[in-house]
């Protein structure tokens, strides 16, 4: 386990300060607020924390609303919605400066036979023949809009090694490509012993999901990002279904693709596949994306 990793697994340990109340720091990020994978993960962690340990979450829906201050704590509330035989519901709002900046609804289910069916996996590539990002972004380094951006990406995706099946948007902006996108990842590192639990597993999957969900909308456009300065930013709403069991700690593969973009908002949908083709997460995110003026 690299520091970096040990540093994120510190920051999803909420401080509980009460019963439902409990209070989280933050990580550095590219962008001067506080990363949203980040705040949805630890908001997550606060729900899970309210809930018996043999029902995992199944399904996550939030909505960021402000920009969260990076140099503040977050005190997240969690409302025990509903306990039921089969179903428990959670509700939680972080609270910066007096102010909600994101909601999360959560529903955690208690393990059940049933019906099964699942898509087949796509096609990617082994992760170990292709480039880690500090193979990768430094490639890229002209492309930025500011010198220091390929190593502060490096420092905030550092816990995590993600690797793109092909180009990044960065890296091929002004040629529009298909809405897809591919990229590995596992975290830097095992994690055994104590910490080795269901719910920080999916806690952790959480925290990657926001990273590259929107690519595929840039993508499509020939827009290299919020790094390059071609456009402009942020997550709206966020809705995770969580199928099988995994681990953040093994080979995920993330594909993900933008069925549509229109009035100054893109939507990118996202499936995350265990190394052996199991569907472990279904993902969608919206997010307002607009081309700078002027």
């Amino acid at each position: 386990m690299n520091d970096a990793l040990a540093a994120l697994l510190a920051q999803l340990d909420l401080e509980r300060i009460e019963q439902d109340i409990f209070r989280g720091t933050s990580r550095p990020s590219v962008v001067p607020r506080v990363f949203g994978g980040q705040v949805a993960a630890q908001a997550l962690v606060a729900a899970g924390r309210t809930v018996p340990d043999d029902r995992p979450p199944h399904s996550l829906h939030a909505y960021f609303l402000r920009p969260g201050d990076p140099g503040a704590p977050i005190v997240y509330t969690v409302d025990r919605i509903r306990d039921g035989r089969s179903f428990t519901t959670r509700r939680v709002v972080a609270v910066q400066h007096g102010q909600p900046i994101f909601h999360l609804s959560a529903s955690f289910q208690a393990d059940e036979e049933g019906m099964e069916h699942q898509e087949p996996m796509p096609y990617a590539p082994d992760p170990l023949t292709l480039p880690t990002a500090a193979e990768m972004l430094p490639r890229y380094a002209d492309r930025f809009r500011e010198p220091g951006v390929a190593q502060r990406l490096l420092e905030a995706r550092a816990a995590v090694d993600l690797r793109y099946v092909d180009a990044p948007p960065f890296g091929t902006a002004g040629e529009p490509r298909e809405p897809r996108s591919q990229v590995w990842f596992r975290t830097h590192g095992k994690l055994d012993g104590d910490i080795d639990q269901p719910l920080l597993h999916i806690c952790l999957v959480t925290y990657v999901s926001d990273m590259t969900l929107l690519d595929s909308v840039l993508l499509a456009h020939g827009r290299g990002g919020w790094a390059v300065g071609d456009v402009v930013g942020a997550s709206l709403d966020h809705a995770m279904w969580f199928h099988r069991p995994f681990r953040a700690d093994d080979w995920l593969l993330y594909d993900q693709e933008s069925p549509t973009a229109q009035g100054g908002r893109g939507l990118g949908k996202g499936r995350i596949f265990t190394a052996d083709g199991q569907l472990a997460v279904s993902v969608i995110q919206e997010g307002v994306i607009r081309v700078p003026r002027g």
